[in-house]
């Protein structure tokens, strides 16, 4: 499967030096949440300042993503099973702890993939994969997301046999 993206975004991520910075937007959205949590793998600019000192992210479409160190294992795109990927979070702020223990079922986590020149325009996009594990401890936050495959379907969805569907005999 081939995607668009625009030039600018190939020539980033195939350059052997550049300028530009591609980073991934997080959104984990939950209805327990009051509002969706949104991260960034960038600190690209100064957001707000709280009481423990400034807040640096990613302003995106009117929304902060506020920065936290993430390592991200984006989905591969295979026939062969439904994509899946990891994201690891270090464990700096107690609230997603508190977050996470407060959903009650698996939360909806959306990745996006922007260049920090212009992170208007959302060049890749994973939507809707599921929250299917995690785990934490003192320092990280791991988090397994997945896509419910189609191809686990069963196909037909039923059995054409004469105890189901006695007119057809």
């Amino acid at each position: 499967m081939s995607r668009s993206t625009s030039p600018k975004f190939r020539r980033a991520l195939f350059a052997q030096e550049t300028g530009e910075v591609a980073l991934c937007l997080l959104t984990i959205s939950h209805p327990d949440l009051t509002e969706p949590i949104r991260l960034s793998t960038d600190p690209t600019q100064r957001l707000s300042t709280s009481t423990t000192g400034p807040v640096y992210g990613t302003a995106s479409r009117g929304n902060g993503y506020t920065f936290v160190p993430v390592a991200v294992s984006l989905p591969e795109e295979s026939d062969d099973s439904g994509p899946l990927a990891s994201l690891e979070i270090d464990n700096t702020d107690l609230a997603l702890i508190s977050a996470i223990r407060s959903i009650s079922n698996a939360a909806t986590v959306k990745i996006e993939l922007v260049l920090a020149s212009d992170p208007d325009t959302v060049e890749i996009e994973f939507p809707d994969m599921t929250l299917t594990d995690c785990t934490y401890d003192q320092t990280r936050v791991s988090f397994s997301l997945g896509i419910d495959a189609l191809q686990s379907e069963p196909y037909p969805g039923t059995s054409f046999l004469p105890s189901n569907f006695p007119g057809l005999f």
